[in-house]
């Protein structure tokens, strides 16, 4: 009788993807170029088409659209920034749709992959979040009370200034981008892993019999519906945090 085994192929394999388009020069395309191209042309056609035949009654793509605009506003804006954080309302919507559809592809059936399991594109985000933040509290405070505003917070003892104006610079300067980063980045790579943890298992135990790879495979339809719940929290996530330091720096603690 054979002994069952279960082969899982090395994690490397689960990230790292070949070039397939002008392998060689320096814009080389891959599996996770491609979904960011997608991911920023479904994006920018979801807002074209409701866009362009606006109706009273929204359907389709304006529906979408208008809901998403909703959403953002009333439970990002209106919630971390105030009423003045309107301007910000498009970079911030346009940031929860890239996010979420460049995560939705790890369900998607033969691609399979979320392209911010890469780190590449979560810290690029991260980077320009953290330049904007920067650069709006500068411009609504000035660069010597921004800086004065986000290290000496007003309650703390002015002896302890020692120690929490270091903390704080470090915070804003480099913890605030490397966690937005790495939240994004480690929770699509759980989820991947997962995913091809069970889908392994059940195409696995199919061929020992039907009913060994009933459990297994009812868990990885669980975990694809988690997976899609996840992937629009990450985008909400991501996308509510930098609403967050944006407020920050337009409304310094007083």
């Amino acid at each position: 009788m054979g002994v069952f085994a279960v082969e899982f192929p090395p994690v490397s394999h689960l990230f790292d993807w070949p070039d397939f388009l002008f392998t060689d020069t320096p814009v080389a395309l891959n599996k996770t170029g491609l979904i960011y191209i997608v991911a920023l042309l479904l994006t920018a056609g979801l807002f074209w088409a409701a866009g362009r035949r606006r109706a009273l009654v929204p359907t389709g793509a304006q529906s979408v659209a208008e809901a998403g605009v909703e959403f953002v506003e009333n439970s990002i804006i209106m919630q971390t920034i105030g009423p003045d954080g309107r301007r910000f309302l498009p970079f911030l919507t346009t940031l929860f749709f890239f996010v979420f559809f460049s995560n939705i592809f790890g369900v998607i059936p033969f691609i399979q992959f979320p392209a911010n399991s890469r780190m590449a594109m979560p810290m690029t985000l991260a980077l320009v979040v953290w330049a904007i933040y920067h650069v709006v509290g500068i411009k609504s405070q000035g660069l010597l009370q921004y800086f004065r505003a986000s290290l000496f917070p007003p309650g703390v003892p002015k002896f302890l200034y020692v120690l929490v104006a270091p903390i704080e610079l470090i915070q804003i300067m480099l913890i605030r981008p490397l966690s937005l980063a790495v939240r994004l980045w480690a929770n699509m790579v759980a989820g991947h892993l997962l995913l091809v943890t069970f889908a392994i298992l059940s195409a696995s135990l199919w061929g020992v019999g039907y009913l060994p790879a009933v459990l297994p495979f009812v868990a990885l339809i669980l975990l694809t519906a988690f997976e899609i719940f996840v992937s629009a929290l990450q985008a909400f996530v991501f996308t509510i945090l930098t609403a967050v330091y944006i407020g920050g720096a337009l409304h310094p603690e007083h």
